[in-house]
């Protein structure tokens, strides 16, 4: 087990008081810059900076009010935008049980070192169908484009990508789309 002990702190970042949203971070006894790679190479859509020891991803759907970020650090983790205080308390027990879950499994997984971006809504948007036919629940597919950046939406709500004719350009989505990956 690579993490035994931490501190955990939940609480209301200062920059949005009254929000009603918080914060969780839990400062570590170990140092699990070591984990990154393989978390990276599990998580799809991590965003892995090797040079800050850090990896980043957005977690949650569209009904979480535009999802989480979490952040794995050397000596902590940490999550934002939970709905109440009990929920990033499990959300950082879940990242502390993946992140030892990883380690016990570190043998099987081949570490990816690899720094990637998160795509742009426009880059997303040239490879949506381009109908505009709000299925999605969206008015546009541009705007569907910048949910799903966000990963506030999912390929599966766009019902015009499981046509055939989109199969290309579906492929090329799920390569570069970040959508949310299961934690806990």
């Amino acid at each position: 087990m690579l993490i035994e002990h931490y501190d955990l702190e939940v609480f209301t970042p200062p920059c949005d008081p009254g929000a009603e949203r918080y914060a969780a971070r839990a400062r570590l006894t170990a140092d699990i810059s070591e984990i990154l790679p393989y978390l990276n190479a599990t998580l799809r859509g991590a965003v892995y900076l090797p040079e800050a020891q850090a990896l980043t991803c957005r977690v949650g759907a569209a009904q979480k009010k535009g999802g989480h970020n979490i952040a794995f650090h050397a000596y902590e983790i940490a999550t934002s935008n939970v709905e109440d205080r009990e929920g990033a308390e499990k959300e950082l027990k879940g990242l502390i049980d993946l992140v030892n879950r990883t380690w016990e499994r570190r043998a099987e997984i081949t570490p990816d070192h690899t720094t990637r971006q998160r795509p742009t809504p426009m880059a997303v948007y040239k490879l949506l169908p381009q109908t505009n036919c709000k299925q999605c629940g969206e008015p546009t597919c541009y705007t569907f484009a910048f949910k799903l950046t966000a990963a506030q939406k999912k390929l599966a709500d766009c019902p015009p990508l499981a046509e055939p004719q989109f199969a290309e350009k579906l492929a090329a989505l799920e390569a570069i789309v970040i959508e949310a990956p299961a934690i806990g």
